[in-house]
């Protein structure tokens, strides 16, 4: 016996979905590719040149020049997410050695590695950065504007880790968002400006500075020693 034809449907169905997903995505990286080498003001031709395509087709999987801003912002959020993660995760295999929390034996160590993982974003795709930021007009409300749903991704990372520290402190959690939000603002305005600066000092020497700053108001809230400066112990 045959196979049902709604079965055989559902299955050339599934594979076409499967192939514009992919299709998105090489459109999505092709206009990264674009941007990075025509910079933050590309153009539509020079998108659909780098993608070898007409831009009929970009039009058609990513919409217009909206739909592909959005989508090049999703893939920025996601690169900045598995970025932040990976650095975390290598600060808690620190912590878990030494059998302190992360926040708690680590503090100075932490905020530097996401204040890095940031900036090193910002560094390595300077243009890509820039497209981002420099958002077209939107007709969204505040909480559908994607450079904010940048924010709040790393934010739902930080908050819990500042929340574990705040409870281990004995002291009311409530703070854990606002910290999160507080700390992404404070790196993105330092970002903006150490990037429009043409005689900026090296991203090693920012990252110190800002993790120098933030971790001294952090930690001291807490009550925790935010850990000795790199930079002092390099000098000693």
């Amino acid at each position: 016996m045959g196979m049902p034809e709604e079965t055989r449907v559902d299955g050339r169905d599934a594979r076409w979905t499967q192939h514009r997903e992919q299709r998105r995505r090489e459109l999505i990286d092709a206009a990264v590719r674009a941007i990075r080498s025509h910079g933050a003001a590309v153009g539509m031709d020079e998108i659909a040149a780098e993608a070898g395509t007409s831009k009929t087709v970009i039009y058609r999987h990513l919409g217009d020049r909206m739909g592909l801003y959005l989508a090049v912002c999703e893939s920025v959020d996601n690169r900045i997410l598995g970025d932040v993660q990976k650095v975390l995760s290598e600060v808690d295999a620190v912590g878990t050695t030494t059998g302190a929390t992360p926040f708690a034996g680590h503090a100075r160590a932490l905020i530097e590695a996401v204040i890095d993982s940031y900036l090193r974003q910002v560094e390595r795709d300077p243009e890509v950065y820039r497209f981002v930021v420099r958002r077209p007009t939107l007709n969204v409300s505040p909480e559908q504007d994607p450079v904010a749903g940048i924010s709040d991704t790393i934010a739902q990372v930080l908050a819990p880790i500042f929340a574990d520290a705040l409870r281990a402190a004995g002291q009311d959690t409530t703070a854990a968002r606002i910290w999160a939000h507080g700390l992404i603002g404070f790196v993105r305005e330092s970002a903006d400006r150490w990037l429009a600066d043409p005689d900026r000092p090296p991203r090693e020497v920012v990252v110190r500075h800002l993790a120098a700053f933030a971790s001294v108001g952090l930690t001291g809230v807490l009550g925790i020693d935010p850990g000795e400066d790199p930079a002092t112990s390099r000098e000693a």
